[in-house]
């Protein structure tokens, strides 16, 4: 009999209402916090700059028994997503599980010696420390912003000019007849300086550190989803746990591979014309492609060929007022910069003798399934496995999580097994995909197949693929399928 938890919540996003539901329904007591006034997390209204929608189409970005509304676009705007979400939490009656303007100021073992972490919990000022049996964080990695600072912005701001992170860019108004600078290249950086020049910006200059590949939501006419998400595609790059046989084969078929890259490049070279804007990357896309592979904004390169938007290389070197000076000796008209630099990853309310077991001197976690740590039990993430399918991805890992900790895994691991298992994921990124440790290796991009498949093993399911075998291999992830492999694994309830 598995013996019902008192289970946290952390977070109240994508993960956290995956996870709160996940435990819910196996009858666990579900305690969900969330610091600020709404459900959504990156998609909270007030969170979201205009006109930010999905990277990833609609049926790829869904939970396994709700898809999104057909009458919402491939590539939902953010209030829709939001909307979503609030369906998804009334669907399943999660909204009288969480607790909303709710911060945890610490974690740390119980002090009574019992399992379980102690959470300190300020609810609107009020301080308090309430034990749990299991703790899942669901902050996944865009919880905090990353600040930075350049020379001179002080006097820059005191007359009269503005520096901001992109989350504060919310009012498409705050750009018109402004000289706008956007530090970044990522998909918000382009979506940001896409914006400020539709909406009436004086000037509009991206400023990027390095070329990366951009994938448009259509190459060539074909949906990316349809080039990039398959099982066939996936199995091309350079995957963890290869056996030997696989090793093998991949020697056999490299020229093809090689060949098939080769072409995905110069058709994406010859439809954005790289090469005009000396945009082309030096490292071949089958390294590079993971979680910060940024989808291009429409209106991106038409505002490069118009010359609404400029694009730059290089970065801030400092601020004069009225103009940010670059490092590449540029001096750029600049009356608000907004910098699309992302966000910080860590836990920073968990103790910090346990974020040391957790994080490598190098910043990589030591996190099995993108999950769990074996030294730090009673605890797990979801979310962490960031992919192409953010929402897939959590309530997949959010259903093994919930069967490790009642010990009811078809495969549970040892701790030995565990630490074998980190060190071949940790060496692997470190030696064979370099890629693969963006933001601290919780990436589970372009291997969704590959992470969908583990866990499915774990949890015992008896059917972890389509029936039509040319769907499997050559079609991206299906949300209700994976949901028809989810109930194929054994049942059961807390009590």
């Amino acid at each position: 009999m598995v013996k019902r938890k008192n289970v946290a919540i952390i977070g109240g996003g994508v993960s956290g209402l995956a996870a709160a539901k996940a435990f819910d329904e196996r009858g666990h007591r579900v305690f969900g916090f969330e610091r600020t006034h709404d459900f959504g997390g990156v998609w909270e209204l007030s969170r979201s700059y205009p006109d930010v929608q999905t990277q990833s189409p609609k049926d790829l970005y869904c939970y396994t028994d709700h898809p999104m509304p057909d009458e919402y676009p491939e590539w939902p705007k953010g209030p829709q997503v939001h909307a979503y979400l609030h369906s998804y939490a009334a669907k399943h009656d999660l909204t009288r599980l969480f607790q909303l303007n709710t911060n945890i100021l610490s974690m740390d073992r119980r002090a009574d010696g019992q399992p379980g972490w102690t959470l300190t919990i300020d609810r609107a000022g009020s301080v308090s420390s309430e034990d749990f049996d299991f703790v899942a964080i669901c902050t996944g990695q865009f919880s905090d912003k990353n600040i930075i600072s350049h020379p001179g912005q002080d006097a820059f701001i005191a007359n009269g000019g503005q520096v901001m992170h992109s989350s504060e860019y919310v009012d498409s108004a705050i750009a018109k007849g402004k000289n706008v600078l956007v530090l970044g290249g990522s998909k918000s950086a382009t979506d940001l300086v896409v914006n400020a020049a539709k909406n009436g910006a004086k000037s509009a200059t991206m400023v990027y550190r390095e070329n990366v590949w951009r994938v448009p939501y259509f190459v060539g006419g074909i949906n990316f989803k349809r080039l990039l998400y398959m099982r066939a595609q996936e199995q091309q790059f350079n995957q963890w746990g290869k056996s030997p046989f696989q090793r093998v084969i991949a020697a056999v078929f490299k020229p093809l591979v090689w060949a098939n890259f080769r072409g995905l490049e110069t058709l994406l070279k010859a439809q954005l014309g790289l090469k005009k804007w000396n945009m082309v990357p030096d490292s071949p896309i089958e390294k590079e492609a993971c979680c910060s592979l940024p989808i291009v904004t429409p209106g991106l390169f038409e505002g490069f060929r118009d010359g609404s938007i400029k694009p730059i290389q290089g970065t801030i070197d400092h601020y004069e007022p009225g103009h940010a000076v670059l490092t590449t000796g540029d001096r750029i008209p600049c009356d608000l910069s907004v910098l699309a630099v992302g966000w910080k990853l860590g836990i920073p309310y968990l103790a910090q003798e346990y974020r040391d077991k957790l994080i490598e001197s190098d910043g990589q976690y030591r996190v099995y399934r993108l999950s769990v740590n074996p030294d730090l039990p009673d605890m797990g993430f979801v979310g962490f496995n960031s992919s192409f399918c953010t929402i897939l991805s959590a309530e997949m890992v959010a259903n093994w999580l919930v069967r490790y900790a009642d010990g009811q895994l078809a495969q549970q691991p040892s701790a030995q097994q565990m630490n074998e298992n980190m060190e071949m994921m940790l060496n692997w990124r470190r030696k064979e995909r370099p890629s693969a440790q963006v933001y601290g290796g919780l990436c589970s991009a372009p291997f969704h197949f590959k992470h969908f498949d583990e866990l499915l093993a774990d949890i015992g399911a008896t059917k972890r693929k389509r029936d039509n075998p040319l769907a499997e291999q050559f079609s991206y992830p299906d949300a209700k399928s994976y949901g028809e492999f989810l109930a194929s694994a054994p049942q059961y309830s807390a009590a």
